[in-house]
């Protein structure tokens, strides 16, 4: 049967810097939605990607003495590696420099000028270089621009305008029609009020003050204004062409299933976008999401305010499905959400590690202790295996629900409800009495069965909101159970089933003394960099034995080698090194052919901290010797097996 289309995107984040955890939510949220349609079965297109075009970025290029396009291409990297960082599954990464983007927004701005909606005059009034937006005076608060609060400039040039007001009453009438487009419900009302009845103002649409952009192909004075380059990506990477109509793959996918945006850009996305679709003859986007703000502290994220978190930096302390969880569950549909450390590092030993880690590793140890780790028979009449029997069973319909109105933290709270009477199944059935008596033996089988397949219904709902963690428990119970269909009735798990090696899925956290080493390291980062003393003059950093102690080597051998899918530099290895075989990612391509690395002895680093590098998860790192740009192998003399300790 042939799978019904969702296409879900992001607003695309604009190149001007480093994004933080605040601009990061949005893109954890979509990804959570669209590896929630993957598993519900939908043929899924999630694009994300960066806003590349304007005044701004032209402005920091030249105060950096570079190019814009190599200050784009760096920040365009930049952002990319966050979204890896957060484990993001996007299916297309765009960037508004494209030239096949550049060349069909040339042919929109074209066709909506040949058609009569877009006419050229001059425009004269205060403008916000960051928000790229021109304002009159009665719209400035307090003299400065409305949606930001900064500086605003008098500005006067010719310009080509977008003749909003024409579609003000059929955009009007089809907010009113379709009540689900724009969400959530006090969003719509928004817009209506302060917005579209008040009466819509024609839109400037070209600039001639700033080169960076793509020029109007007719008029090449002037570039296209971020609103009909930026919004246009939605069309014109899944293949829009106004000349034809578009591709099959446009046609498949539009109209877009839902934008996911911050809602401070709602009145772009459900006023001058829709109305820029209605001229274009297009179907509008199924709904567009204005999701709330992350706060920290006291206040939303911002440099000027010194209180910018970043995702690498959370992910380094406590991992990117702890991140990830915080994120999508802490979050309310409408309202804003607050992070602290304090609060995060709570959730974490609270939920995580006591309700879903407390609960896989109880009932994996009693499965091996009674049962010698295999799957039991299920057995269930009394009334608390009906209550959780009914629950787990319930639950993947009442989560798609939920998922399929974009409520994702009301989602992941129906999976932690079921986890949570789990933990009580287990203290009111007290297994390890039932263990005493041979007599009881199948009823003991019946409740880990109950367990074990609730724990699974689990761990597959929560793959799309912590998808390490879920892997983590379906390789557990060794079960390649995980279909939609799968779990949609209770007893999927296999009777019989040998089990796998029980794993910790989260380290309980010491709150006061996590505290002290963040503190620390923010006054550490804090002081004002000392001049390094010439490499010459530098003295070594002394370590103990025991510093020493602390790193475990050990002898491996590469069994294989490619090269990375997403970076030239890197090479993906597999080497045995006697516990297991590990995935070791390292930055050795120019110097090594693949299959030259086949059968090698190496040195292995074993207990270094596994990290993503491009998306792959690395579990080591190789000893190796630089001698100028050549580099050579640290490996034992003889063939030694691998594993062996290197003292």
């Amino acid at each position: 049967m042939e799978k019904k289309p969702y296409y879900i995107t992001t607003a695309i984040a604009y190149t001007s810097g480093k994004p933080h955890i605040g601009n990061l939510y949005e893109i954890v949220l979509s990804d959570a939605i669209a590896r929630y349609m993957r598993f519900a079965e939908r043929d899924v297109y999630f694009q994300t990607g960066s806003d590349e075009h304007g005044q701004k970025i032209q402005l920091k290029a030249e105060e950096q003495g570079i190019t814009p396009k190599q200050f784009v291409d760096e920040i365009a990297a930049e952002i990319r590696r966050n979204w890896d960082v957060m484990n993001i599954s996007y299916d297309r990464f765009i960037r508004t420099t494209d030239p096949e983007h550049e060349k069909v927004v040339q042919k929109i701005f074209r066709k909506l000028y040949e058609q009569g909606d877009i006419y050229k005059g001059e425009y004269e009034g205060m403008y916000c270089t960051p928000c790229e937006s021109f304002f009159t005076e009665s719209q400035l608060v307090d003299g400065k621009c409305p949606d930001c609060g900064r500086e605003v400039t008098y500005a006067k040039e010719e310009a080509y305008f977008f003749k909003l007001s024409n579609y003000q009453e059929r955009l009007e009438k089809y907010i009113l029609e379709h009540p689900d487009f724009i969400q959530p419900e006090s969003r719509k009302n928004e817009m209506l009020n302060n917005f579209i009845r008040p009466g819509l103002k024609d839109l400037c649409v070209s600039r001639t003050s700033f080169s960076w952009g793509i020029p109007v192909d007719f008029d090449p004075a002037h570039v296209i204004y971020v609103w009909i380059d930026a919004l246009s990506n939605y069309i014109t990477f899944p293949g829009y062409d106004p000349d034809n109509g578009g591709s099959d793959n446009f046609r498949k996918y539009w109209p877009a299933d839902v934008h996911v945006i911050g809602k401070d850009i709602l009145r772009f996305h459900t006023i001058y976008w829709p109305i820029m679709l209605m001229a274009l003859g297009l179907p509008l986007p199924k709904k567009v999401f204005g999701h709330p703000w992350l706060i920290v502290g006291d206040g939303k994220m911002s440099k000027s305010k010194g209180n910018v978190i970043y995702a690498d930096d959370l992910v380094n302390e406590f991992g990117c499905d702890a991140v990830r969880f915080y994120l999508l569950k802490e979050m309310p549909f409408a309202q804003d959400g607050a992070l602290t450390t304090e609060l995060l590092i709570e959730r974490i030993n609270g939920e995580l590690v006591n309700i879903l880690g407390n609960l896989v590793n109880r009932t994996m140890a009693m499965t091996n202790q009674y049962f010698g780790g295999i799957v039991p028979q299920g057995y269930y009449d009394e009334a608390a295996d009906r209550e959780l029997i009914s629950m787990a069973s319930s639950l993947t319909g009442e989560v798609t629900a939920k998922m399929e109105d974009l409520k994702v933290s009301d989602a992941m709270q129906l999976i932690f409800n079921v986890l949570r009477r789990s933990n009580k199944y287990i203290d009111e059935t007290q297994p390890w009495l039932l263990a005493k008596d041979e007599s009881q033996k199948a009823r003991l089988g019946g409740i880990m069965y109950n367990l074990l397949e609730t724990i699974r219904i689990c761990g597959v709902l929560l793959r799309p909101f912590i998808p390490e963690t879920g892997e983590k428990i379906l390789s557990m119970l060794n079960t390649d159970k995980c279909s939609y269909e799968d779990n949609t009735s209770f007893g999927a798990l296999q009777v019989g089933t040998v089990l796998g090696e029980t794993e910790k899925l989260f380290e309980r956290i010491d709150a006061a003394k996590k505290l002290a080493e963040l503190d620390k390291k923010k006054t550490q980062q804090a002081k004002p960099q000392e001049k390094s003393a010439p490499a010459d003059e530098k003295e070594e950093e002394s370590v103990t034995i025991d510093d020493f102690g602390k790193i475990r080597l050990v002898t491996g051998r590469i069994l294989e080698a490619e090269a990375h899918p997403d970076a030239d530099k890197l090479l993906v290895l597999k080497v045995d090194t006697g516990d297991r075989v590990r995935t070791i990612v390292s930055g050795i391509a120019k110097h090594f052919k693949p299959e030259e690395l086949i059968g090698r002895n190496v040195t292995v680093v074993a207990n270094l901290k596994p990290a993503k590098l491009r998306g792959i998860l690395s579990e080591g790192m190789l000893l190796m010797a630089e001698d100028g740009d050549k580099l050579t192998f640290i490996a034992p003399e003889n063939d030694t097996a691998p594993g062996s300790s290197i003292r």
